[in-house]
């Protein structure tokens, strides 16, 4: 897995895992013992899974995210796992110790025990036995209100028209639909189903890596597409300060903050590119007036140690060492905070 995908990973996992209110601690089985799979245990476990686990291993148990294709060993299938093959015993331990070899973290320091059975049995009943589909992302709740408009796109999401199918063989839904896909939804969805692998498929951030923008690229443009405009308003934001005289720390710090914090914060720290402008609270503008004063060393050491809570600001102690935290706070004070005064190159 190369540099880039381990970050992006990394920064996912930590803003589903770090960045949200701590989940209620469910009741006991015996509370509610008789009340069957709409008990408020089982609700319980649905609640952990769905803040924690979904990220791997799908809304609905079956492993199909963008993130599992990127792991390996692949996430387990819950869909596509007999009950009586896998031991309740066994997943306790699997979700409080983790998996040596896997991607599967352990939790024995995030969840108690309590949490951890309710989680383990969800699973177990609403996938493993059940087969059932849980829940789906694009609901009004998650911000998808009348997702329906979007049909055209669904037959690229599911597979039942190959990504990589000739434009000429499509009508004029399917090529909206293939359109949109591409310009959208194949964010999270990859390329879902192609009929030919070819080359192994490229990751093309829409603004990240910086000056990722691309033009005339044949995959992603069919009938009646357009180049890309001029003066985009994200890639605007793609530039990173030029700053002279930067010492030994401030550079390494430059280099870890483009590399890693302008994946949402942008280059120019305002957080107006693609990706900070998707997110709520969104990242602050480091250029506004009233941001300067409080972006001192201590505090940007702080914050990018520990994450922000409420935001999706995750804490990268875990990630950096504690010298290139240091560093990332050198520079970002030094670009936008009290010590912002060293002349800028044109």
């Amino acid at each position: 897995m190369n540099t880039l995908v381990r970050a992006a990973l990394c920064l996912g996992v930590l803003a589903v895992a770090a960045c949200r209110p701590t989940e209620p601690a469910p009741p006991t089985p015996a509370a509610e013992a008789g009340a069957g799979i709409a008990s408020a245990w089982h609700e319980a476990g649905r609640k952990i899974y769905n803040f924690r686990c979904y990220y791997c291993h799908g809304y609905s148990g079956d492993a199909q995210t963008l993130a599992a294709r990127f792991i390996t060993p692949p996430p387990r299938s819950f869909q596509q796992t007999d009950p009586t093959q896998l031991a309740r015993l066994s997943m306790l331990e699997t979700v409080r110790d983790g998996r040596a070899g896997t991607a599967m973290a352990a939790f024995g320091m995030t969840l108690n025990e309590r949490e951890i059975e309710a989680v383990v049995d969800f699973v177990r009943e609403e996938f493993m036995t059940r087969k059932a589909l849980n829940t789906r992302y694009h609901t009004a709740e998650n911000g998808w209100p009348d997702h329906s408009r979007y049909a055209a796109a669904f037959p690229f999401a599911t597979g039942a028209i190959a990504l990589d199918g000739p434009w000429d063989e499509l009508d004029e839904t399917q090529v909206a639909g293939k359109r949109l896909y591409l310009s959208a939804c194949i964010s999270c969805h990859d390329r879902s189903q192609v009929t030919e692998l070819g080359e192994p498929w490229a990751l093309r951030g829409v603004s990240y890596p910086p000056g990722n923008y691309e033009e005339g690229d044949e995959h992603h443009k069919g009938p009646g597409a357009h180049e890309k405009d001029e003066g985009d308003p994200y890639e605007l934001h793609e530039e990173p300060p030029q700053l002279a005289g930067l010492t030994a720390q401030e550079k390494t710090g430059e280099r870890l903050f483009q590399a890693n914090c302008a994946h949402c914060h942008a280059a120019d720290g305002t957080g107006r590119n693609w990706i900070g402008s998707f997110l709520q609270p969104p990242p602050p503008d480091f250029k506004a007036n009233d941001m300067a004063p409080r972006l001192t060393h201590a505090f940007v050491l702080a914050v990018t140690r520990d994450g922000l809570p409420g935001t999706s600001m995750p804490a990268w102690k875990d990630v950096m060492p504690a010298r290139e935290v240091a560093a990332v706070a050198a520079y970002v004070e030094r670009a936008w905070g009290p010590r912002a005064d060293s002349p800028v190159r044109t």
